[in-house]
């Protein structure tokens, strides 16, 4: 599928971590999405009812990594993505978390995670 809903750069403040002071002091979470589904329908149509709502994508996306605080980026990243690919009749979703302002001990601009994860 070469069809694409990109959804990059969203920032949200949240307490993930493994650390008690990641869980105390709010800090940055960057979350890019893709989508891949077949929009030809919807572009032949120009009917948002046969694609994906870019407004809707983004606050599942702010409630999950608002939410309930957890250890690991990879546990964010997997609940996006199930819970996007539960949502709409997409095919694949790729997820991208970044925390950018960690404290590893030495310079370090980001870490972060991806995962793709398919229709089964």
């Amino acid at each position: 599928m070469s069809d694409r809903i990109l959804l990059g750069g969203m920032t949200f403040l949240a307490r993930h971590g493994v650390h008690p002071h990641e869980k105390a002091t709010e800090q940055r979470f960057e979350v890019d999405v893709e989508l891949e589904l077949d929009l030809q329908a919807a572009s032949l149509a120009d009917d948002l009812a046969r694609t994906v709502d870019y407004g809707t994508v983004y606050r599942h996306c702010r409630a999950i990594v608002e939410g309930p605080s957890v250890d690991l980026l990879e546990t964010l990243a997997e609940r996006i993505a199930t819970d996007l690919l539960g949502t709409w009749p997409i095919e694949a979703v790729t997820v991208r978390m970044r925390k950018p302002d960690v404290d590893l001990g030495g310079p370090v601009e980001l870490v972060g995670v991806e995962i793709t994860r398919r229709r089964a």
